[in-house]
């Protein structure tokens, strides 16, 4: 624990500060996390199947999906995407190329061989990208041409047409902007191949369909025009688009490794967003009912939407369903007539269907301390977390996690919360058979019809710190718990398989020349 002197030594520091949307205190408490650091979270065990995580037998979907379309027509859905990335990572390999100054990637250059790999493939597949007519364009407007480069080995002339503003300026732009697949109408992008997505499940019995994307304040306007372009496409249908930023009072300061307060060669204080964490405050603010969750880059074609709508409904029946039966306990539990038998139920249910733990002196309890025990476990958001088999991709993952009081759920855990000098530790981090595709439903409101407030369900000693670099200097910098890790550690929380075919990723440009990216 942090002493006040600690507190008040701090706060002196900051004094050049205070009164931005951040309070002195809390800029105490971030300096003071990022010298102590953060407890690594304890894994108890990887979730299986049967273990932690459901498989929706062939049997139950139709149910499901009947569920889900009542909710749907009532106008209940929301789509949520994070779209504020900017597009800087996926073009990383090249970039770093850039930087040379050669001309093309057969000179000797100090970069990973696979780095050069990635680099040659890329211009070797050039046609393969949807950006590819738009590339070709840009150079012929510039006085210079695609092909010509090509056969003269100049891969320099070719990057700074795509990457810088001398033509299509892609390293700036929000990855959601970026032509991702090839159409008969033309390329597409994450952003519009979102809005597709959410006219097959988020739209209500009179065409209304909702979405909310969190941007960039540097790309809002640019974001806003685009988007309000592709709905002209749609004119049948009525678009309810809504935006926000990541709110500047969720920027963590950095300190460098010597722990001293990071200050830029201006001599300011640093400020940095926090992490996808961040952005529970926008989940919060958005009055949602049942909101569903997804990255920008995990988009495909057409041909290959079918898998993708129908669990994307079948998990939203499934949240439907598990929503209605926690508020159905928890009206019961709040009965004056309440019985035994019918908290016993209630009981089973929580253990077995919902992971939940009791307290080990819940049975020798009164009937209304159990009840009031069991409200309290109810009575939370709750989120049902698709997951796919286990590829070997970088990221979260489904775990039995051991929580301070020493109980037992399920949770979202990414590898920077783990203490991997711990072998064992590592191990279970090694031995999960899923992986997280950020591909969740969320029930956002209470058995009354009541927003809950998300900020009240988070576990702030997940969030951790990483190294990064700013002006050429070493920093560390504080990370909110995530969105979908400590953000929603005290939600109920369910795993169900979703199909491979649900999850395809644009990490780096060169992914998009996967099977399921191409026409």
């Amino acid at each position: 624990m942090s002493t006040e002197k600690d507190f008040r030594e701090v706060e002196n520091k900051l004094q050049d500060i205070i009164g931005d949307s951040v309070s002195a205190k809390v800029l105490a408490d971030q300096f003071m996390r990022l010298k102590k650091g953060f407890t690594p979270t304890k894994l108890d065990r990887s979730c299986t199947v049967k273990d932690g995580i459901s498989i929706i037998p062939q049997e139950d979907k139709i149910g499901l999906l009947s569920v889900f379309n009542a909710a749907l027509e009532l106008g209940r859905i929301t789509k949520f995407v994070p779209a504020s990335g900017a597009a800087t990572r996926m073009f990383k390999f090249l970039l770093e190329f850039m930087k040379t100054g050669h001309k093309n990637f057969d000179a000797d250059l100090e970069s990973e061989e696979s780095s050069l790999e990635m680099a040659r493939v890329f211009i070797a597949s050039l046609p393969k990208f949807a950006f590819y007519d738009d590339l070709k364009t840009a150079m012929k407007i510039g006085g210079d041409d695609l092909d010509e480069c090509l056969a003269e080995n100049d891969c320099r002339t070719i990057l700074e047409y795509l990457l810088t503003p001398k033509g299509l300026n892609y390293s700036q732009f929000p990855k959601g902007l970026i032509p991702f697949h090839v159409h008969a109408d033309g390329p597409r992008t994450p952003l519009e191949e979102h809005v597709l997505e959410a006219i097959e499940y988020a739209k209500d019995e009179e065409g209304k369909v909702r979405l909310h994307f969190t941007v960039a304040p540097a790309h809002r306007d640019q974001t806003k025009a685009y988007l309000s372009e592709v709905i002209k496409k749609f004119p049948e249908y009525d678009f309810d688009i809504s935006y926000s930023e990541q709110s500047r009072a969720t920027d963590t300061i950095a300190v460098d490794l010597k722990n001293e307060i990071f200050r830029t060669d201006d001599n300011k204080v640093l400020f940095r967003p926090a992490g996808h964490g961040a952005l529970l405050v926008n989940l919060n603010e958005l009055n949602g009912d049942i909101v569903f969750l997804k990255n920008i880059d995990n988009v495909v074609p057409d041909r290959l939407k079918d898998d993708t709508i129908e669990y994307k409904k079948l998990l939203g029946g499934l949240l439907i369903l598990l929503q209605s039966q926690v508020f159905d306990c928890i009206k019961m539990l709040k009965k004056p007539s309440l019985t035994e038998f019918e908290l016993a139920v209630t009981s089973l249910f929580v253990v077995t269907r919902l992971h939940l733990t009791l307290p080990k002196t819940f049975f020798i309890m009164d009937l209304a301390a159990k009840a009031d025990i069991l409200i309290t476990k109810l009575n939370k958001p709750i989120r049902v977390c698709g997951m796919v088999k286990n590829q070997g991709d970088p990221g979260g993952g489904p775990f039995w996690v051991v929580g301070s009081d020493g109980t037992i759920s399920p949770q979202i855990v990414e590898k920077n919360q783990v203490d991997m000098n711990n072998p064992k530790q590592a191990e279970i981090l090694k031995s999960s058979t899923h992986f997280n595709p950020v591909d969740i439903v969320c029930g956002l409101r209470d058995y009354r019809g009541k927003q809950f407030n998300l900020m009240n369900y988070t576990d702030p000693e997940t969030g951790f710190i990483s190294h990064k670099s700013e002006q050429g200097r070493a920093l560390k910098a504080l990370e909110l718990p995530g969105l979908w890790n400590g953000s929603m550690a005290d939600w109920l929380t369910i795993f169900v398989e979703v199909p491979l075919s649900t999850f395809s990723p644009v990490k780096a440009v060169n992914d998009l020349l996967k099977d399921e990216h191409q026409a």
